[in-house]
């Protein structure tokens, strides 16, 4: 097969009942379009790559990568890019929500005015959100807000996901993405460093025909994770910014737990102390396996050493919050600066420390860099 112009990349997970019926779309929509697909799974527990993989006799210009211990579309949609030379890459569902006959046009438009990028809108004319609730569009809305704050481009549908972009400008902006969550399109913008010169072609949002919708609390976190590493400009990690959140939630459960067992319960100070020490050690924990490190979160009995850590690095942590906090009172700072002093402290011992013992985030990252490095003197 020779160089594809256009390559598309479709991230999936348990996505197994939508490759065929998208693979047949795409191969009707781009008739005449020398192109190639790139599936990009996350070892979906529906087999969606090992079924991708029989789809490649009727269509051999299907390519997959099979993804082992990594999730995130963010993430699946980077090393998809990385893996082809096409001059020309589109991002496009699974779900068959994004309109795949308006390709060719994106294609020709990006081609023909000589742009960076070229997005499937719903917000222009001949766009729309189809058949969705009132809360779903509300949702859509709020995100675009919220997203214009950081992304430093003039568009209409910043949330959009499906989009072609030039090879060129990728290049451009690949090393310093975030590659956090499920909105690629918003990183990429918001990364580039010049202005960008867009184009829009509208396009309906359909139903889902196939699987259910992967919206829920974890993928708005990952959303506002995302907002915060781009307004910070990664000077402070936005994984830093929601560990310190979990804490304070984590103080304010400690206190309530505290004030429960002395009223109620009867029990000691120091009674009340240890169990609400443990409780609130366990909750953060769990939350920041869940939230905050979400791509390398601990499953299954890894969950034990790794509570382990946790807890033996908190309590050092506490000693250094403690340590810090009386050394910085008696040099007579005022006792709620002193004691902001060691929360800093103690916070960035904590992070520092459960990042790297726990989820392995600093090793991780190694690899994924050397992994872009590699993937990027490709030709």
């Amino acid at each position: 097969m020779s160089q594809p112009e256009l390559a598309v990349i479709v991230p999936t997970y348990n996505e197994r009942e939508n490759i065929r019926p998208l693979l047949d779309l795409l191969a009707r929509a781009l008739a005449g379009v020398n192109y190639e697909v790139v599936i990009v799974d996350d070892d979906s527990p529906d087999q969606t790559a090992t079924f991708a993989w029989t789809q490649t006799t009727a269509h051999p210009n299907v390519r997959v990568i099979q993804r082992i211990n990594r999730r995130g579309l963010s993430s699946a949609c980077v090393e998809g890019m990385m893996s082809t030379s096409a001059p020309y890459i589109a991002v496009i569902d699974a779900d068959m929500q994004h309109d795949e006959s308006v390709l060719p046009k994106m294609l020709a438009k990006i081609k023909t005015e000589a742009l960076d990028i070229v997005i499937g809108s719903r917000h222009v004319e001949g766009g729309g959100m189809g058949e969705f609730s009132k809360a779903r569009v509300w949702l859509s809305n709020m995100g675009k807000a919220l997203s214009r704050a950081v992304c430093r481009a003039d568009l209409s549908d910043p949330m959009s996901g499906f989009f072609v972009l030039d090879r060129r400008f990728l290049m451009e902006v690949v090393r310093s993405l975030s590659a956090t969550g499920f909105k690629i399109l918003l990183d990429i913008l918001a990364t580039a460093r010049r202005p960008v010169k867009i184009g829009e072609v509208g396009y309906t949002f359909r139903t889902r025909q196939f699987g259910a919708s992967k919206l829920d609390i974890v993928v708005f976190i990952e959303y506002a994770q995302l907002l915060l590493d781009k307004a910070l400009g990664g000077l402070i990690p936005a994984s830093y910014v929601v560990f310190c959140f979990i804490g304070a939630l984590g103080f304010g459960l400690h206190i309530s737990i505290v004030r429960l067992m002395i009223a109620s319960a009867g029990w000691s100070f120091g009674q009340a102390q240890w169990m609400a020490g443990f409780v609130v050690m366990t909750v953060n924990f769990l939350l920041n396996n869940q939230l905050t490190f979400r791509s390398q979160r601990l499953r299954g009995w890894s969950l034990l050493p790794g509570y382990a850590v946790f807890c033996l690095a908190c309590l050092v942590g506490l000693y250094l919050n403690v340590a810090v906090a009386e050394s910085v009172r008696a040099a007579s700072v005022w006792w709620l600066w002193a004691s902001l002093a060691g929360l800093v402290v103690g916070s960035v011992w904590n992070y520092g420390v459960t990042s790297l013992f726990v989820w392995n985030v600093a090793r991780r990252r190694l690899l994924k860099a050397e992994k872009a490095r590699e993937q990027s003197v490709q030709p």
